[in-house]
């Protein structure tokens, strides 16, 4: 084989290798309503707890040492971030909508308040990187597993890391709605909104 042969084979055979071995570290890609996590009933819902990571965009509920739930999630952007420190789920409502305006009667289904009032988990539409005004969105199947395993008084601990975002937390896929056009306000401001995230859906989404 001449040099030039030689030469374009170990190229060729470097990127195959290269291709192989970045396949195992990239989670795939999608909205969240096509994300639909595994969740492990708690035995003891008292000693459930539940961890942000705001450097990582991820969300872990754990009992004890193991994580029940793992999944996505958007936080608030460094204008207006997500409160660190340890707080405690302070109420629960399931079909809730936006009081304040701008946004007043928006959907935010499966809302769990954590901070004051004003600062919560709930369902929204979730980007990969920090985008909201300090609320906590999750993918629609995750908000609502979330709510079902969480008692109001659930510690949530909102960090810029957490110990399982190098491990459960990287094999979890990037989610990004910003490309999904807005549900027309007829349907949004409708109970048929409600009704369908019961049934893990929304509008023509899924």
């Amino acid at each position: 084989m001449n040099k030039s042969l030689h030469l374009l084979a170990t190229l060729a055979l470097g990127g195959a290798a290269l291709l192989l071995s970045s396949c195992g570290n990239t989670s795939t890609s999608g909205t969240a309503f096509s994300f639909d996590p595994p969740a492990k009933k708690p035995s003891n819902p008292s000693a459930v707890k539940i961890h942000i990571s705001t450097g990582a965009g991820k969300l872990y509920v754990t009992e004890g040492n193991e994580v029940l739930l793992a999944t996505p999630c958007g936080v608030g952007t460094s204008a207006s971030p997500t409160p660190a420190g340890t707080h405690r789920i302070s109420s629960k409502t399931r079909h809730r909508r936006r009081a304040s305006n701008p946004g007043a009667g928006y959907p935010m289904t499966y809302w769990m308040s954590f901070y004051s009032p004003a600062y919560g988990m709930h369902w929204g539409f979730v980007k990969p990187y920090p985008s909201t005004h300090g609320c906590v969105r999750l993918p629609l199947n995750s908000a609502r597993k979330i709510f079902d395993m969480t008692p109001v008084g659930t510690p949530v601990n909102v960090s810029s890391s957490q110990p399982w975002d190098s491990t459960i937390g990287a094999k979890l896929p990037r989610l990004d709605d910003g490309p999904l056009p807005n549900p027309p306000d007829s349907y949004m401001n409708s109970g048929k909104v409600f009704a369908d995230h019961e049934q893990g859906k929304m509008w023509n989404f899924n």
